[in-house]
């Protein structure tokens, strides 16, 4: 269950589930304030999120909202100077509440105005969890276990994956930003890009893009699929049958191809580990894609 929803259920608090897809594609190719480690743009992802806060507030005519956010536990987004940029670029100075950290920042306004008592509040402070697990384990709350970070543009793979297609398509579509979570990136001599299922779940998932790409599968149904992103030349039919045959039970089988305007059908061969290597799309022991 989403962590979220699982939450809102243990704590018998209505919840609402805002989908901000659409919009949140500009934040993640233009932050303002930049990417983190990887392609993470934390602060704009924040600033973009009190918006989004601030609208439901304004509409439901509610008087302040509260986050978790703890002082210093995420090193771009959560120093002192980030967290009051943030409030005061989504145009929310001293409406924001952090309990857990709140003594160790200003006096908001719901506190001003006695609304909550400032005593009661915390002083958390850094990256460890010990004090918010203590408190779970006293109200008897589940949680969800401590990580650096759950998001998927902090991952090292996902953001070798987008810097890479950046770099070799000149664009980043919403599709991507889906693709590069899953299945085996395997780029082509021509640039054409293959995305391979890795499991019967992911196969089921790609199937549903089958209308928009091209793409191959084992002609029996019992492999794997493999989106096409690109035009593959009449050469690389061949080189995507046998890597269909790779990976699928690495046995030699009839594959179809379904491209724009004909269907192919090939008999593939399973490829050599050392060829399949020199295809993929990640970061290998910190090796950079060719520029």
């Amino acid at each position: 269950m989403n962590p979220a929803l699982k939450a809102a259920a243990q704590l018998q608090v209505p919840i609402e589930i805002v989908d901000i897809s659409q919009e949140y594609f500009d934040v993640i190719l233009n932050p303002k304030y930049g990417y983190g480690k990887n392609v993470n743009s934390c602060v704009d992802c924040r600033i973009y999120m009190f918006k989004k806060a601030k609208e439901i507030m304004e509409r439901e005519g509610y008087q302040f909202f509260i986050t978790g956010e703890v002082l210093g536990q995420r090193p771009m987004s959560q120093t002192f100077e980030r967290l009051m940029l943030i409030e005061k670029e989504a145009g929310l100075e001293g409406y924001v509440l952090r309990p857990l950290s709140a003594k160790l920042l200003p006096e908001t306004i719901p506190e001003k105005l006695g609304w909550v008592k400032r005593e009661k509040l915390l002083d958390i402070r850094g990256r460890g969890r010990k004090k918010q697990i203590a408190l779970a384990q006293k109200y008897g709350l589940e949680y969800e276990q401590p990580a650096g970070g759950c998001c998927y543009l902090t991952d090292e793979n996902y953001a070798y994956r987008f810097k890479e297609a950046l770099h070799k398509e000149g664009l980043i579509t919403r599709d991507d930003l889906v693709f590069f979570a899953l299945g085996r990136h395997l780029r082509l001599p021509s640039g054409t890009k293959l995305i391979v299922a890795r499991n019967e779940g992911e196969v089921r998932f790609l199937q549903g893009f089958r209308n928009r790409y091209s793409y191959a599968y084992r002609k029996d149904g019992k492999g794997t699929l493999a989106l096409i992103k690109g035009r593959p030349s009449e050469e690389e039919l061949k080189l995507i049958a046998d890597i269909i045959a790779r990976y699928s039970k690495n046995q030699a089988c009839e594959v179809l191809i379904n491209l724009e305007s004909r269907e192919v059908c090939l008999y593939g061969e399973p490829i050599s580990e050392d060829l399949v290597e020199s295809l993929k799309i990640f970061n290998k022991k910190g090796a950079k894609y060719e520029t």
